[in-house]
């Protein structure tokens, strides 16, 4: 067991979150993770509450352990979604893709732990004022919608930046990632690639395989002229959006180009017009294994690399 301000904040073993990734963390991939020591994540991405609702149910079924929602705050169901996590008693929100300003009252009220996701000093010290629990300080290697800086840049700056708990995100899949985030100065970590990988995530098998025989150079980041990076596997659909990105386009043709692309990789499999988000750490994800292998995987590793970072103390 690892104590750390995370895991006392939340009261889980291992400060240890599984991203919020749409269409895929659903809530027995949480439920999972909850139950081998870490906080699983169901998305609501741009799904409607009912759905979410139905893996919120599903969670409880499979787990007692603390698990939470992810918010992507840009979605047309946000408002429904925002009241639903207040109504069934959700531990923990963690939020993107905009400010939850206008839910925070109702949230603490309702006894949540509101978590946002922050790629900017700006940013964290917004969700600072307005009372977040903690922030998961989100680095541009991870795959989905990305910022600017790198996860070694920003969480230090975040760190410093505010007196709340940092979760550090993108670019982490092991227990060196885990190890350098502590002494960035984060109270925890956040995985979503290194869970693609789980037994228990629902993708579509041929989305696990590009996972998993993916190699160092395998992303590339599209969508910055809309104003909405993302980061996804170089497949057929990303080398041919990001050229139409630089043609003469129009930008609703191009926002129109995008939609349904992540649930035809994550539901069909689909090689031609899918878009499969992965962060940059693809390449380190080597094997299929149970949620709760990869969390034991990660931990066992990180005592013994921060009691050998004595050998550089003279």
């Amino acid at each position: 067991m690892m104590e750390t301000a995370v895991t006392k904040l939340l009261g889980i073993k291992y400060p240890v979150f599984q991203g919020g990734m749409a269409w895929i963390a659903d809530g027995h991939l949480a439920a999972s993770v909850s139950n081998a020591g870490g906080l699983g994540i169901i998305a609501a991405g741009n799904a409607p509450a009912e759905y979410v609702e139905q893996e919120i149910d599903r969670a409880r079924s499979e787990t007692d352990r603390p698990f939470g929602v992810n918010i992507m705050l840009m979605s047309p169901y946000a408002d429904e979604i925002a009241a639903l996590v207040a109504k069934r008693n959700i531990s923990v929100v963690t939020t993107g893709a905009g400010s939850p300003a206008k839910y925070m009252a109702k949230w603490k009220e309702a006894g949540i732990n509101v978590i946002p996701v922050v790629a900017s000093v700006a940013l964290a010290k917004l969700m600072t004022r307005l009372g977040a629990s903690a922030l998961i300080a989100e680095g541009g290697e991870s795959g989905g919608h990305v910022g600017e800086l790198t996860t070694m840049v920003l969480v230090p700056q975040i760190v410093d930046a505010t007196p709340l708990p940092v979760i550090a995100a993108g670019g982490i899949a092991d227990s060196r990632g885990f190890a350098a985030a502590l002494m960035l100065g984060a109270e925890g970590i956040q995985m979503g690639t290194r869970f693609l990988s789980a037994k228990e995530c629902s993708i579509h098998p041929v989305y696990k395989e590009k996972i998993l025989k993916a190699t160092d150079l395998c992303t590339m980041v599209t969508g910055k002229r809309l104003g909405h990076p993302v980061r996804s596997l170089r497949t057929n659909f990303a080398r041919t959006y990001a050229q139409a990105e630089y043609s003469r386009i129009s930008d609703e043709a191009l926002e129109a180009m995008a939609v349904g692309a992540l649930r035809k990789a994550v539901v069909d499999g689909d090689t031609e017009n899918g878009c499969f988000l992965s962060g940059q750490i693809a390449s380190m994800v080597k094997q299929e294994q149970s949620a709760q292998e990869i969390i034991n995987d990660v931990m066992q590793g990180v005592e013994p690399l921060l009691k050998g970072a004595m050998k550089w103390v003279r």
